[in-house]
């Protein structure tokens, strides 16, 4: 990426600011995001940040627009497994329609990998659609048994 792009698209951690930066509406690109208001979105930001390093959730600000184009998050599991390991949970990713094609996705699945593996995680893994899995497999994922969800 240019530099000049690298300056435009910040990478850093979720903020509260960032409910007036169009994060839920990035966010309802993906699914359902619901009338999330903005007393609750600062109260479930200011939970994620007491989790410290079993949760981070980035995003790329367009800083010449002040939005939020890009997300993913990263969830920590502590198991019993493999002697008290850990496990990263990739969830959540997406990029703005409008910016599609810049490898941003790219940056955010790096991100929370590089984050995973700096707190000691043995693996990462990651749910997606039939339709991304090529995008994930450039980021160098692979295709591992199948997916099972229970919905409420």
């Amino acid at each position: 990426m240019a530099d000049k792009d690298s300056e435009r698209f910040v990478l850093r951690a979720l903020a509260i600011s960032d409910f007036d930066k169009g994060f839920m509406q990035l966010l309802g690109q993906l699914t359902v995001a619901g009338a999330v208001s903005e007393e609750q979105f600062g109260e479930r930001v200011k939970y994620l940040q007491e989790l410290g390093d079993d949760h981070y959730v980035a995003v790329i600000e367009d800083t010449e627009k002040g939005q939020i184009i890009a997300t993913g998050s990263v969830l920590i599991e502590h198991k019993f497994l493999r002697n008290c390991g850990k496990v990263g949970h990739i969830e959540d990713v997406v990029v703005d329609q409008t910016v599609r094609g810049q490898r941003l996705g790219q940056r955010i699945i790096e991100s929370l990998t590089q984050f995973a593996k700096d707190k000691g995680c043995y693996k990462v893994i990651l749910d997606c659609s039939v339709e991304n899995a090529a995008f994930y497999e450039k980021c160098g994922y692979k295709r591992k048994e199948i997916q099972m969800a229970a919905y409420f």
